[in-house]
């Protein structure tokens, strides 16, 4: 039988037609929409945050309870027995310690390998933000300044952006040793001072409370525009404020927290998180914030970025930190569409 050429891709045409009028209507859900949406928007800058807010059993908070973290035993290789915040062992440190740097012109990092902790130089003084767990203050953060040539006495505040004992816990002694005021959001405020006082690291004094307005933190030649963002905790803090880049202002979004676990079928608390994310994602945008930075190096690869600060920058290319005003809007667009497709597969009402 002779097989006819136009005939057969009339056929080819015919079944392609078919195929795709199927699955042109083939049914897909919003949850998966929104999930798509935040596929793209990930790309491939911020696939850990994609994973771990959008899949289910991916997150690791509901693994990982705030009680849990708020006790903040020292993993092996922390330092030994420190009045008030424990023991831990005094082993190799490889698993968690990392150098400090110095990522902008009066920006520096101390974090961990896996949190950060941030101090910002103003004509006036030292502001840190966030301070790891009680165990790290020590290593990363007093250590760490004297190594890039600054003082701990000059820390004038310590800006915590939510009440998880990986962020907090330094936020006692850097109060006590150097008089540094604590800034934390009016809710975990409550929280902390809950704590007993024999908690790891100590509790600190209320000093400066935000309220859901946010504040405008001044010291010096530099201004923070503290952002409420409530969500990941009643009082989270998000962050936007200028660095400055071989004399160049740059501005940077700082997301103050990430994960959804403990929201459950509550849709008010997905809803809070979602608008928290719109807000700081519009207060980034009208600032021209071209940085994203979060408190875990997993969502923003501080750890990984900081050390290519030394590295020879050609003609072109950019600081490793700086992404551009499209990509900080890509990170809250992860955020806000795999929170909405998580609200959806667990029929929050």
């Amino acid at each position: 039988m002779r097989m006819h050429p136009e005939r057969l891709l009339i056929g080819i045409f015919v079944t392609a037609l078919i195929g795709t009028t199927l699955t042109a209507q083939a049914p897909v859900s919003k949850m998966d929409a929104h999930v798509n949406a935040a596929k793209g928007a990930a790309g491939l800058d911020y696939r850990a945050t994609f994973v771990n807010l959008c899949f289910p059993g991916a997150n690791p908070g509901l693994a990982n309870p705030p009680v849990a973290r708020a006790g903040g035993a020292a993993p092996a290789g922390a330092r030994g027995a420190v009045a008030g915040r424990g023991t831990g062992a005094t082993s190799d440190r490889a698993t968690w310690y990392a150098s400090p740097y110095k990522v902008f012109d009066n920006f520096y990092w101390l974090g961990t390998r896996q949190h950060s902790s941030w101090a910002l130089r103003t004509s006036e003084g030292l502001i840190v933000i966030d301070t790891n767990f009680a165990w790290a203050t020590e290593p990363e953060i007093i250590d760490g300044l004297t190594t890039l040539g600054l003082d701990s006495r000059q820390i004038k505040y310590v800006i915590i952006s939510h009440a998880h004992g990986d962020h907090d816990q330094g936020a006692a002694e850097l109060q006590k040793r150097f008089g540094a005021k604590v800034v934390m959001g009016a809710p975990d405020w409550e929280s902390t001072l809950q704590r007993p006082a024999t908690a790891v690291g100590g509790v600190p004094t209320r000093d400066v409370v935000v309220g859901p307005a946010g504040m405008k933190l001044t010291l010096g030649d530099t201004t923070i525009d503290i952002v409420s963002t409530p969500g990941h905790t009643p009082g989270t803090l998000s962050y936007v404020f200028p660095v400055k880049d071989q004399g160049r202002t740059v501005m940077v979004a700082y997301s103050g927290g990430t994960l959804t676990g403990a929201f459950g079928t509550n849709a008010a608390r997905w809803d809070e998180y979602i608008e928290s994310q719109k807000r700081i994602a519009t207060a980034a945008a009208d600032a021209g914030a071209t940085v994203i930075l979060s408190n875990h190096s997993e969502y923003d690869n501080a750890y990984t970025k900081a050390r290519l600060i030394g590295a020879k920058r050609e003609v072109g290319e950019n600081h490793p930190f700086v992404g551009g005003a499209a990509a900080v809007r890509r990170y809250f667009t992860v955020m806000t569409e795999c929170a909405t497709a998580s609200k959806l597969r667990v029929g929050a009402k």
